[in-house]
């Protein structure tokens, strides 16, 4: 090695040397300055609290974890499994030897739109053990199965002969399960369905107030869809303006006199004679308050078109003939509620559809 070669060797060394120590003596400048920012120090956050306290902290703190809000949602009874009922439905009961799924019912799939009348299939959760709407592509097990057929609405009630159809698809069914079955007479559930539908028919009332324009005028269908939207009406596809309750049913419907749909696209040129504002009484909830507020209602609209509240005879509608039809709603109601049928719950709307 060559003399010049020891040399740049030494002062690489040197170099070396001088950077370690130079580093070295500003680490402990650094240390000595800041130090004590980075001493090790209790969390204030869980001062004092023992591990027990904190796991309970972190049980408040932490969301319901889904698998828990399943669990409560499954233990809730499905609304279409509460509605099933003796009162209202040909119900048959199916117990199959061991469990069994949606397929099982593949006959009443193939058939449910033959009875004339809502056909819901139950099933009994084997895991949960609620009450479930069974649909074709279910995928869960069930230890029995509760099959219910309307017995009447506005189309009347079921026949014997949809009563004996539904009866043997149900044997059928239960042949294919070696299941037991439970089941009312078909006889005497189509006599009851025949009281039922004829209390339905006493009790089934719709009102109507007319509203005539003043003299031979009629009215332009763009005025009367500001004015209804101003009451909180919006138009639906039955091309009715409709007042809706928070559950989205509704509670009036103001439509053409001549029945002619309502079109958001017609407006600017469409004019009617009239409108009918419509109370559908057992398919609302008080119906004797919700027609005071309807009297409330079509007063604004008559005073805002400049029409005239009249009835179907065309005879003015005072204060005493409003309070002989409230009178009349009034008994409706009360006759209802002595049925057990709640006007504008579920079982009304299922009855009067």
């Amino acid at each position: 090695m060559s003399e010049l070669q020891i040399s740049l060797l030494g002062i690489g060394i040197a170099v070396i040397v001088a950077v370690y120590l130079y580093n070295f003596w500003q680490q402990r400048q650094y240390q000595r300055k800041f130090g004590d920012a980075f001493k090790p120090h209790e969390d204030a956050l869980y001062h004092g609290v023992t591990p027990q306290q904190l796991d309970t902290l972190m049980e408040v703190a932490e969301p319901q974890k889904p698998a828990v809000a399943e669990k409560a949602r499954a233990n809730t009874p499905d609304e279409v499994c509460t509605l099933l009922d003796v009162a209202t439905d040909y119900i048959i009961e199916i117990f199959p030897i061991s469990m069994a799924n949606a397929s099982g019912l593949a006959p009443l799939w193939q058939r449910r739109f033959d009875f004339g009348k809502n056909v819901n299939a139950c099933g009994q959760n084997a895991a949960s053990g609620v009450w479930e709407k069974v649909i074709a592509d279910s995928h869960a097990s069930y230890s029995a199965f509760r099959l219910g057929l309307q017995l009447a609405n506005r189309a009347g009630a079921v026949s014997a002969a949809r009563l004996s159809d539904f009866r043997d698809l149900a044997r059928e069914i239960s042949a294919n399960l070696q299941a037991e079955t439970t089941m009312s007479d078909v006889e005497d559930s189509a006599n009851y369905a025949q009281r039922l539908d004829a209390f339905c028919a006493e009790v089934d009332q719709m009102i109507g107030i007319n509203l005539l324009p003043n003299g031979e005028i009629s009215l332009p269908a763009n005025e009367i869809a500001q004015v209804a939207q101003l009451q909180g009406m919006s138009l639906q596809a039955d091309g009715a303006f409709h007042l809706l309750d928070a559950r989205g049913f509704a509670v009036y419907s103001l439509s053409n006199v001549d029945t002619t749909p309502f079109q958001h696209h017609t407006f600017n040129h469409m004019r009617v004679k009239g409108l009918t504002l419509l109370l559908d009484v057992p398919r609302v909830a008080q119906p004797a308050q919700r027609f005071d507020d309807m009297v409330v209602l079509a007063r604004q609209l008559s005073q805002d078109l400049g029409a005239a509240m009249v009835d179907d005879h065309l005879a003015v509608l005072n204060d005493a003939s409003l309070a002989q039809i409230r009178e009349q709603i009034v008994a409706i109601e009360q006759r209802m509620l002595a049925a057990d049928i709640q006007p504008g719950s579920a079982q009304a709307r299922r009855l009067f559809s």
